[in-house]
Formats: structure tokens, sequence, C-alpha cells
């Protein structure tokens, strides 16, 4: 038995309103570069389903940058360190670690030779620091702010200049290497927050973009000021972020006023405006000009690929999930699979494998969850159902791929978990409920329990409603019309239940429970034990079984999967690390070879596995 990753489909950005997010290019021109959590993401500009994902900081991860030379990368977490790792291999190997400071890292900049690396952020006695890539030691200070710094470039030409911009409205200018402070560009210029600084490519100039909403251009070896982009203002929120052409003559800039403008350095005026919506989560707050790609990323997360002949429609939009992903389920539809998966914000993210599709990233359309999805499901009217936080169960076609007001059950206290069966039947599980919901609609509630209801599952025949409990009992009730009958029947797991499912044949009943084991309980056998699964090293929170129900899979919090056979419990594959520092969320099988597994990083991996 053995298995191989197949796909990585990754997170997007993670976003905050009003932070600026920075993203990294390779000097080839093929990739570029965000974090995600504890994640640094690489991803190909021209096919953006090939990913690959750094987890080594055990911190948040703020900002990473490719070296010139294109071999390694730097990436600053929340912790303030800096680790420098290898890009050539699969392995990405760390080759330095430093600690310039105590505090977020917010932005770095190498010079053209690889050698140094600056690095600002929120220091404690400083916030910034200048340093060789090989032996960490001081090349210059970073002085004249009295804030938080939240942007540093060096000029790529010779002779070297440092700029940075700061939350005390300043920038500051300096000469070296080693690098000393030579004057700050004045308070008269930006009246809030200096969010982004960049040389051109050419190092004849560099600009500065603020919270005012205002660009300012100053030339690159002296620091003084030539003019400011589009008079007064150039946008009419504040500005994140900006980025240059590799011609320099150019650049974009992305705001907080839901446009990117692209700008003809020469005249200084906009020569398209890019219109990415009305909402709040339009907002732009990161961009990169990429040789012709022109990105941009929205508060949403999601990144736009610009079109200068038509700025009112991206030429693509990279959607996916940008917080961390609680529930998944699988759909075959029209010969092609879909994933589904729901994260920590409500959002439901919609899949494509197959064809030229493999990794098309769609979401539905309308007002979903406004809260965590906990489960879903798809039935067998092609609906999706899933339940969350929010207190709602939904019903959303598939086909339609848009959610209805009329598709939502309202429950009286929160689900946590819920499954169906043919005949339009679901079983939704709420704090201290079970709910009998048929044809979406509530047909029956079990309240006053002298259990805590944690998961339940429905038999595929309809018969039998199983409901795990948090004191370790699985209580079988059977399914008479439009109701729920207690007769007494129950049966043991090992500790208290987190998930459980019936086989697709419905023979089994496998729970998983806290206390790292799974039962599996044969039904015709009046669900006696066939097996107790034992591996994991910590809580089992999902399981799922494959389409010919020889296999299932179980996820846990020690970030393991396990691939086991039901008629041999000492035969089974072992996926150490599936999501590296984080436990697996979901599980679902495409076929008997294919499994998927989501997580709280946010990201969807496909494996291939051989019995």
């Amino acid at each position: 038995m053995s298995y191989e990753l197949k796909h990585v489909f990754a997170s997007l950005p993670q976003m905050e309103r009003g932070v600026a997010k920075v993203l990294g290019g390779d000097p080839k021109g093929n990739n570029f570069l965000y974090t995600n959590g504890k994640s640094v993401i690489i991803r190909n500009i021209n096919n953006p389903a090939i990913a690959d994902i750094y987890t080594e900081h055990p911190h948040q991860v703020t900002v990473a940058k490719y070296a010139p030379s294109g071999f390694y990368i730097a990436s600053g977490d929340v912790s303030g360190k800096i680790r420098i790792w290898d890009t050539t291999q699969k392995e990405h190997l760390l080759k330095y670690e430093y600690q310039p400071f105590g505090g977020k890292i917010k932005d770095i900049a190498w010079t053209e030779d690889s050698k140094r690396i600056a690095c600002v952020g929120e220091g404690r006695e400083k916030f910034g620091a200048v340093f060789l890539w090989d032996t960490g030691s001081s090349v210059g200070e970073i002085s004249g702010h009295s804030k938080v710094i939240n942007s540093v470039d060096i000029k790529q030409t010779r002779p070297y200049r440092l700029i940075s911009g700061s939350d005390d409205n300043c920038g500051a200018f300096f000469e070296g290497p080693p690098f000393k402070f030579k004057f700050s560009i004045t308070v008269s210029d930006h009246s809030r927050f200096v969010n982004c600084v960049r040389f051109s490519p050419d190092g004849n100039r560099f600009c500065t973009a603020g919270a005012d909403g205002q660009i300012f251009l100053y030339d690159g070896k002296t620091g003084e000021k030539i003019c400011a982009l589009g008079g007064a203002k150039a946008h009419e929120g504040g500005v994140y972020a900006v980025s240059w052409s590799p011609d320099s003559s150019q650049l974009i800039s992305a705001s907080g006023d839901k446009t990117v403008k692209l700008w003809d350095v020469g005249t200084s005026t906009a020569l398209t405006t890019f219109n990415m919506g009305a909402d709040v989560m339009d907002q732009q707050l990161g961009c990169l000009w990429q040789k012709d790609h022109l990105l941009s990323v929205s508060l949403s997360g999601y990144i736009n690929y610009l079109d200068k002949s038509n700025p009112d429609r991206p030429l693509r939009t990279i959607k996916g999930h940008s917080k961390s992903i609680q529930s998944l389920t699988v759909h075959k539809n029209g010969g092609r699979s879909y994933i589904y998966s729901g994260s920590h914000d409500g959002h439901i993210n919609i899949l494509s494998l197959g064809g030229g599709h493999t990794g098309e990233n769609n979401d539905f359309s309308g007002k979903g969850h406004s809260n965590l999805v906990t489960k879903m499901a798809v039935d067998d009217a092609d609906q999706l159902v899933t339940c969350s936080m929010d207190d709602t169960v939904r019903f959303t076609s598939v086909t339609k791929k848009e959610y209805s007001a009329s598709n939502l059950v309202k429950m009286d206290v929160q689900p946590k978990h819920v499954s169906v069966a043919a005949g339009g039947l679901a079983l939704a599980v709420c704090i201290g409920q079970v709910v009998f919901l048929k044809d979406k609609k509530k047909v029956f509630t079990l309240d006053s329990l002298d259990y805590e209801p944690e998961a339940g599952a429905i038999h595929p025949g309809g018969s039998t409603a199983a409901v795990g409990g948090a004191d370790g009992k699985v209580r079988l009730y059977s399914v008479q019309g439009n109701t729920l009958k207690d007769e007494g029947k129950s049966v043991e797991a090992k500790g208290p239940v987190t998930d459980m499912a019936y086989s697709k044949d419905g023979a089994y009943l496998a729970v998983t429970d806290e206390k790292k084991v799974v039962t599996v309980f044969t039904v015709a056998d009046n669900y006696s034990v066939k097996n107790d699964f034992y591996g994991h090293h910590a809580k089992v929170v999902t399981l799922a079984w494959s389409p010919d129900n020889e296999h299932f899979a179980s996820g846990g919090m020690d970030m393991m999967v396990y691939v086991w056979t039901v008629n041999d419990a000492d035969k089974r594959l072992k996926i150490p690390d599936a999501h590296r520092l984080h436990h697996v969320s979901g599980l679902a099988w495409i076929d008997e070879h294919t499994l998927v597994t989501t997580s709280h990083d946010a990201s969807v991996k496909q494996w291939t596995l051989k019995f």
C-alpha cells in the first residue's frame, strides 16, 4: 500500500481589512508568492493550479520575497524570525534563520547581488534591520522612525539606496552599505501612514504610497521629490501597494477605494482605472506586476489578473479559501468530479476536477452561510446540504449554483453535524437536539435528551438514524414515517463520539472518538463490533468511506490520515503530516484510489492511493 500527493489546491492569501498584503514575484517571472497562516504559498503565474506550500514557520508568516538570484526565498513571521530557504529542491531546505528584532515582520528587501537583506516591522527597541544573508551580521541600521515601519525597498542598481515607510507618516532615505540614515522624507508629503515604498527596477526613481490616497515620486539616487501622481490625490481611499512595470515606465497601485490604477510615470497620469467591484470585500490590498501579468488581491483574498483592454472585468479571478477549511464533500456531475469545501467564515468553494478544468475554483452566487460551516453532504436530489454555526441548515442546488432563501431551514440551536439519505431525508445534530428533516422541512425533533449528541448518520436505506453522544454511546433510533423512535438500542464507542458514517452499501457503521479509536459495527449482525482500528496519536475528528466499501479513511488532530482496510485492521496506509502543522478537518473519496483532504491551512490536497 502506498500513496502519492497528486495535487495541492492552495489557499488564497490571508487578508485583514486595512492591512496591506505584500506579494513576491520570482526574478524569472514564472511564480508569485504570498502567505496564509503559517504557510508560504508559491504559485505558477500561468497555471495557478500548480502550487507548492512551505510550512516550516512555527508562527504566522507575514511576508516572503525571492532573492534576485531566484535560488532562495526569505520569509518573515509575527515573532520576528526570518527563514532563508532553498527554492530549487522540493524539500525547501533551510539555509539560515535569524531574529533581527522581536515583533512582526512586515516587509523584506534584498540587494541585487542576493547578499544583503533588509527587514522592517513592529520591533520593540527597533523597527528594522539590514544584515548579511549568510552570517546575519549587521550592515547598517534602520533608524529615523518613531513608529512601526510598514515597508522597505533597496535600489537594485549601484550606488545602493534604501527607503522605508512608516506609521509616523514619514519615509526615510538611507545610503550605504553600511546603510546610514540620510534624511526623512518630510511630513508635509503624506498626512497619514505610509503603506508602501518601492524603487523602480532601473533604480532611477522610487515612490511612496499612503493611507491618505497619495502617491509621490522621488529621484532614486538623491531622494528629491519629483511629483505627486494624479495631482491632489491618486486614489479616493488609502493606497496599500504599488508595483512597477519591468521597464520602469509605468506602475500599478492598489487601493481601499476598490480600484487598481495603471500610471504613466512620465506624465504622472492614470492611463487606466480597474474597477474591482462595489462590495467591501472588493477593496484592493496588494498588487504585483510580473512580466506581462498584472495581479491584484482583494480583501476577499481573491487574486485578480487585470486586463488592460477591459478594465471592468479581470482576465481571470483565482478563488478559493483564505480561512481554515472545516468541512468537505465530493460529488460527480456530468462526468466531472467536484469538491465542495466550507470554511470558518461561511464561504463554500466549488473545485472542479477533470478535463482542462482541474483546479478551477468557483462559488455559489447569492448570500450563503454567515459563520463556520461544520458539515456537508450531497443528497440524491443533487443538493448540497450544509449546516453552520449561523443556526441554519441549507439545501443548495449544485446545478444552479446559487443560494436561495427558500431552501434555508432555521434551527432552534446551533447544528454541528448533518447527514443525508435517499428520499429527501436529512438528520441534523444540534446542541442538545436531534432534528429529522424530510424534503427540506423539519418533521421531528428529539430534545430534552439525557445526553449531549455530537454526530449522526442515517442508514442509506432510511431505516435507522444513529446518533453518537459525548458519553461514548451510539443510540440507534428507528425511522418510522416522520418520526424517530427510541427503542432503547445503543452500542458503545471507546470514547466521546466525534464523527460517524455508514458505508455506501449500508453494511457498516464507522464511529470515531476522542480516545483515538475508530470502531466499525456490522449492521446486519445487530451492530456487533467488526473491528477496532488503532493508530492515531490524538483525537480522531473525521472519517469517510471509499465508494467500494472496502476501505475508509480517518483524520485527526495528529495531522495524520490513515486509510484502513475494513476486513483487516492491520492493513493500513498512513499519511503522516498530510497537512503539516495543521490538523485534518475533512476527508472525501473521488474514487477507490483517490482521496481528498482538507485542513485548517485552508488548502485542499488530492492523493492517489495504491492498494
